[in-house]
């Protein structure tokens, strides 16, 4: 069993382009979680009575925008979804100009859903982003040079093994400035790739029209007027934290690095904090007028959403897994395959809470996978009653590295293996498997997380482990009594299953004084009452179990050659 320390999961919704409907992916509707369920009990939020804050949740595959009011209540929302572009095997790209649709047709289609009174009352916008998602644009036309790559995307494979080469230190040579390895993930590499293979970005960044950015930058550019309005280039210390570009003790770009990549620092946004006022809305946009004032990428945004403080952690699992601990002011440099990153920084005066973060590419995208591409399923709520009509796999083991592992393991080299196919194999056995694989990686992870955090964090008490989850995926019955099995923990989940988007409310309110940062903390409200899922499985045979897991991730490496 998993050693207790203080920590809170969550997920996210999953959604995709084409059947799978708004946080559906391995969800079936829970009586939990219908909208306007939502009950607080103690005190209410009472500084910011009659306000109004708006949240623009832009993710891998959907964008969101949520309404709450001054007690964090949800009161309007939309959400639609947009095409994922894949010109290769491992490729993965997003249309910047069609992300910047959806979320005008977000924002206006809920601001109608309101009085005109409420979206008067609406005091500022914050903004939640897929993370490491790299675009490049030019200053004077505004218009994109190249499709975004999506942070999933693996085409800059060969230039880091190229670095890693020729730094000292290999992979780890971006570690000790920005807690990262050098890795097709981070946003760094993706630049790189679009300098040296796209002739377009090449001659806008020599000639001094180029703008780089992650999403939440080109959002914010756009936003904020773009190339008519002389729009506002920043980007908040979450997502350059993303990057390989920044220092994590100056929160500032790390010049050595860029000098050593060969990126010049004009391209780069200003880096500010996770809470603060960063322009205003211009004409043409909806909600025109009202200030920009918090900015987190998804899973900084969701461990603010979910309160996570010192010691506490909370983990998103939707298209991919994503774990995030709270380690407080102390950066904290990882021996087991982690990320050291930054949790979040409210204000620019404010204290950096950094983090240790478990990053996994391919979680909720498995049953995509299975919906879009082997077709045995026609929805992603399907895979739950089709795992379930089987009592287990049948000895079937699913590593979904489609593009390869992140952590712990961090090998770009493996692909996706089904280890101990039989005759017995059915679909409905691969589907188990798939719903497996979520709850192993994930279990795997925490490990890690826990070895790193040996004697560390004094002053953190110890408590019983209970994970924490919500999001999409955790409507799944199946699925969360798997995770509480395999961890060896119980599985909370609460009827409130969204935090991304409220996590970027809370910083966005703070900015502008609705909510303050011990009423965002400490304040008791609760919501309906939550789920428990306890573990159904003895020890033996969940340690028997992990340890084949790990026998097929091993199965799975050295296999990217052979699938080309």
């Amino acid at each position: 069993m998993l050693q207790p320390y203080r920590t809170a999961l969550t997920t996210q919704r999953l959604v995709h382009h084409g059947s799978l409907g708004p946080a559906s992916c391995v969800v079936v509707e829970d009586s939990e979680r219908k909208e306007g369920e939502q009950k607080e009990k103690g005190k209410d939020f009472k500084m910011g009575e009659g306000s109004y804050i708006g949240a623009i949740d832009q993710g891998t595959t959907s964008t969101r925008f949520m309404l709450y009011n001054d007690k964090a209540q949800v009161l309007a929302s939309h959400q639609v979804e947009f095409t994922q572009i894949m010109p290769k095997a491992g490729w993965v790209e997003h249309d910047p100009m069609e992300i910047l649709d959806t979320v005008k047709e977000c924002m206006e289609k809920t601001l109608k859903q309101v009085s005109p009174e409420v979206v008067a009352g609406l005091k500022a916008i914050g903004i939640t982003n897929q993370r490491e998602t790299t675009v490049v644009w030019s200053k004077s036309s505004g218009k994109p040079l190249h499709n975004a790559i999506v942070w999933m995307d693996v085409r800059s494979a060969s230039i880091c093994r190229r670095l890693e080469s020729e730094l000292e230190g290999g992979s780890k040579h971006f570690v000790k400035s920005a807690g990262l390895p050098i890795s097709t993930y981070f946003s760094a590499t993706k630049l790189l790739w679009l300098r040296e293979s796209v002739p377009s970005v090449r001659d806008a960044v020599e000639n001094g029209d180029a703008l780089f950015g992650t999403i939440d930058t080109w959002l914010i550019w756009n936003l904020t007027g773009g190339a008519d309005g002389g729009g506002v280039h920043v980007t908040d210390c979450s997502n350059a934290a993303r990057t390989l570009l920044m220092d994590l003790t100056t929160l500032q770009w790390h010049e050595p690095t860029l000098k050593s990549l060969g990126i010049p620092a004009a391209i780069l946004p200003r880096i500010i904090s996770n809470s603060e006022v960063i322009g205003t809305i211009k004409r043409d946009w909806p909600a025109a007028g009202v200030p920009l004032a918090g900015c987190l990428g998804d899973q900084h945004a969701a461990c603010l959403g979910q309160k996570c403080k010192k010691g506490e952690a909370k983990s998103t699992y939707g298209t991919g897994c994503f774990i995030v601990l709270n380690t407080g002011d102390e950066i904290i440099p990882s021996s087991h395959g982690l990320l050291t990153t930054i949790g979040f920084k409210l204000g620019p005066d404010a204290p950096t809470n950094y983090a240790l973060e478990g990053s996994i590419a391919i979680a909720g995208a498995a049953v995509q996978w299975l919906r879009d591409n082997l077709e045995v399923i026609r929805k992603a709520s399907e895979s739950e009653t089709l795992a379930a009509s089987v009592e287990n796999t049948g000895g079937l083991y699913f590593v979904p590295a489609f593009g390869g592992l992140f952590a712990p393991w961090w090998r770009d080299d493996a692909r996706g293996v089904l280890v101990g196919i039989s005759r017995y194999t059915t679909k409905a056995h691969i589907a188990r498997a798939t719903l497996e694989s979520m709850c192993f990686q994930a279990r795997a992870v925490l490990m890690a997380m826990r070895a790193d955090m040996k004697s560390r964090l004094k002053g953190v008490p110890d408590e019983e482990f209970l994970l924490r989850v919500d999001g999409g995926a955790s409507a799944n019955n199946l699925l969360m009594q798997l995770q509480a099995d395999i961890l060896g923990v119980p599985v909370l989940r609460p009827a409130d299953i969204e935090t991304t988007a409220l996590g970027a409310a809370y910083a966005a309110g703070l900015a502008v004084g609705v909510w303050s940062e011990q009423q965002i903390f400490e304040d008791s409200h609760q919501f309906a009452q939550p789920r428990k899922f306890i573990p159904g499985v003895d020890e033996d045979t969940r340690e028997s179990r992990y340890k084949s897991w790990n026998l097929a991730v091993e199965r799975s490496f050295g296999l990217a050659d052979l699938a080309l």
